[in-house]
């Protein structure tokens, strides 16, 4: 994922992946290998991996690391190759138990989610094993499904409902699977679970909190008379709120309901009236998929002031990068100076922008959503 850069100066940085080896004769004939192959517009990353690789050689990096290094790569271009096949469609993310039975209820309010999420159109993404995992299969249909499973030495194959489709992406890692729950997601319910629910979900929250993911909605789902989420909300309140270790705002990043109706409500709600958001240079773009008033963006000034660092929440148009880009040039926008550090108060703006400018909650997915949390480098030089 991209890196948000920050409003204030920051000395600590990631390395960078190198453009040129720095021998004359091993770069020319790198020059020559991707001349002769894929698309000349990707041609700087590809020297850029060519070249990290070779690096990786001449540090004399273990076997054992270059094999990591290698399997992940070969496991991201399989993952990217499987979720090309539906690039539009919005997709929501379910993680829960593989104990859980088709005969609990959490099995059935998940199936139930499921199919009513897919009656607006949107494709569910689940880890492709069995418990929860198939019954969200089950209510979106297999046809409005994707499996994203993961090698166990006591699990090898994929549930059966699904192990034969070209919607499966199977991974050895964990840290690959996540990566494509979270990339390709719009969405993401979490059912109840063990520890690896547990590992997805704060890790979710932690990627939303700090903006190293986009703005997405996160629903806690639970079958009625279940104390499954309302235990995991008082830890976070009287350990973590009341502990100083998390901000108010932040228990607002997840949604509780015992309701699969009213998930898949507030999930299609977060995109009623926005759409995605976009960087360029020091301005935070949120583009609308409906118009908002004058008055609604006084409101928006009032209420989310804190979170702006200079001037206020303002209409914009298309910015050079995104005309560049052919970017949603057809949606409204407004344009911000965000602190790059209240990314839950960003949610809430996002949901209050919504209350002022949807009209229902049983919007449909919005398709071509283009999701992006950092600016690229070339559109700071733009904007300076």
């Amino acid at each position: 994922m991209a890196q948000v850069v920050t409003a204030t100066v920051n000395s600590v940085s990631a390395p960078k992946p190198r453009n040129l080896y720095g021998e004359a004769a091993i770069d020319q004939l790198v020059t020559g290998l991707i001349s002769q192959i894929g698309e000349d517009r990707n041609d700087d990353i590809i020297r850029r991996l060519i070249t990290t690789a070779l690096d990786m050689d001449a540090a004399k990096l273990s076997r054992l690391e270059l094999k990591i290094a290698s399997q992940a790569l070969a496991e991201m271009l399989n993952g990217s190759k499987v979720f090309s096949q539906d690039p539009d469609r919005a997709k929501c993310t379910v993680f829960g138990s593989a104990r859980t039975s088709p005969d609990a209820p959490d099995y059935k309010i998940c199936a139930d989610f499921c199919r009513l999420i897919a009656d607006r159109d949107w494709m569910i993404i689940s880890g492709a094993g069995p418990g929860v995992m198939t019954a969200a299969i089950e209510g979106a249909g297999v046809e409005n499904s994707y499996g994203v499973s993961i090698v166990l030495p006591f699990e090898a194959d994929a549930a059966e409902i699904i192990a034969d489709d070209p919607k499966l992406a199977t991974f050895k890692y964990f840290f690959t699977r996540k990566l494509y729950f979270t990339k390709e997601s719009d969405a993401f319910v979490l059912m109840p679970g063990g520890f690896g629910t547990h590992d997805e979900g704060f890790e979710l929250l932690t990627l939303m909190q700090t903006g190293k993911s986009y703005p997405a909605p996160i629903v806690l789902l639970d079958s009625p008379g279940s104390t499954y989420w309302q235990g995991w909300q008082r830890f976070v309140n009287e350990q973590l709120l009341e502990g100083g270790n998390v901000s108010p705002a932040d228990t607002s990043l997840y949604f509780h309901t015992q309701d699969a109706a009213e998930a898949a409500r507030y999930v299609c709600h977060f995109y009623s009236g926005y759409h995605s958001i976009r960087y360029v240079g020091k301005r935070l773009i949120i583009r609308l998929n409906r118009s908002v008033s004058d008055e609604s963006i006084a409101v928006l000034n009032e209420e989310f002031s804190d979170i702006i660092v200079s001037g206020e929440i303002e209409r914009g148009v298309p910015t050079a990068a995104e005309e560049r880009d052919q970017d949603h040039l057809d949606l409204e926008r407004l344009q911000m100076r965000f602190n790059n550090r209240s990314f839950a108060r960003l949610h809430q703006m996002i949901r209050r922008i919504n209350d002022l400018v949807a009209t229902d909650d049983g919007a449909p997915a919005r398709r071509g959503l283009v999701h992006d949390v950092g600016p690229d480098p070339d559109d700071i030089a733009e904007e300076a």
